[in-house]
């Protein structure tokens, strides 16, 4: 196992120090002794077996757990973990789906979301029809199609198989009634605006600063491809993984935070 010169660093504000593991012996460990960089992207390799895992998620996430949240899991054997000082949280990343029905996508796990509906709510011809932000939401009654119940799609159970899923007759897809969809901005209603990539969306809000700001976190991990109302069933892991660090970075003061990816 070894633990590379780190080749890219992510921020100029982190911290810089090292977290450092010394006497690792659980498992496959014999007696190891890790220093890690803070403030850089750093890869942990070795072939299978050499005890990665176990390093970084038996011995040294658990002890972090066990820190700062009063975890009772007991982290692996080693003789002390040094540099904890300088961080103030660990946020663990990994490849789980964001969501398990349609509903889920990248713009409502992001928050961006919030921020159009909010958007829409403020047009005058939602203001006239005393529309508000519940009303673009296609997870509560009263702007969503009752037919799908906002999903878009029909979920069909198949004896012994895995459900299938068809567009909603009733929506087309939609996933919203005509009335909510009459409202327009910049000629886009609230469905045409979930239909955009994120790399259409980024210039179609270029001059709404938060908007923009999150959609270009969302280009930055590769994931500008990606549709903002793209059911999360569809998402691989990958994909999954990279818009939970977009979502980070996002939303909290992460400096001082230090992120585990598996």
């Amino acid at each position: 196992m070894s633990i590379p010169v780190p080749r890219k660093r992510i921020s100029p504000v982190g911290k810089a120090g090292w977290l450092e593991i010394t006497g690792a012996r659980e498992n496959n460990l014999q007696n190891v002794t890790a220093r890690i960089p803070l403030g850089t992207l750093t890869c942990v390799t070795g072939v299978s077996g050499s005890g990665k895992s176990t390093l970084i998620c038996d011995i040294l996430q658990r002890h972090l757990f066990r820190l700062w949240f009063g975890s009772k899991e007991r982290p692996g054997a080693h003789r002390a973990i040094t540099g904890t000082e300088l961080l103030d949280k660990v946020v663990v990343i990994d490849q789980t789906p964001i969501g398990r029905t349609p509903r889920s996508n990248p713009a409502t796990y992001t928050g961006i979301f919030n921020v159009i509906r909010d958007l829409f709510a403020q047009l005058p011809a939602a203001k006239i029809r005393g529309y508000e932000a519940g009303r673009f939401s296609f997870n509560v009654k009263g702007g969503r199609c009752e037919k799908c119940q906002g999903d878009g799609l029909l979920k069909i159970e198949m004896h012994f198989l895995p459900p299938v899923y068809v567009t909603c007759e009733n929506c087309a897809g939609r996933r919203y009634n005509r009335e909510t969809l009459e409202i327009n901005f910049k000629g886009m209603n609230i469905d045409d605006v979930l239909d955009l990539t994120v790399d259409e969306a980024v210039d179609f809000f270029a001059s709404h600063l938060v908007l923009a700001r999150r959609l270009r976190l969302l280009q930055e991990v590769g994931l500008g491809y990606l549709r903002l109302g793209q059911p999360a069933t569809t998402l691989s892991g990958g994909e999954a993984q990279r818009l939970k660090i977009a979502a980070e970075l996002g939303t909290r003061r992460t400096a001082d935070h230090l992120f585990i990816l598996d």
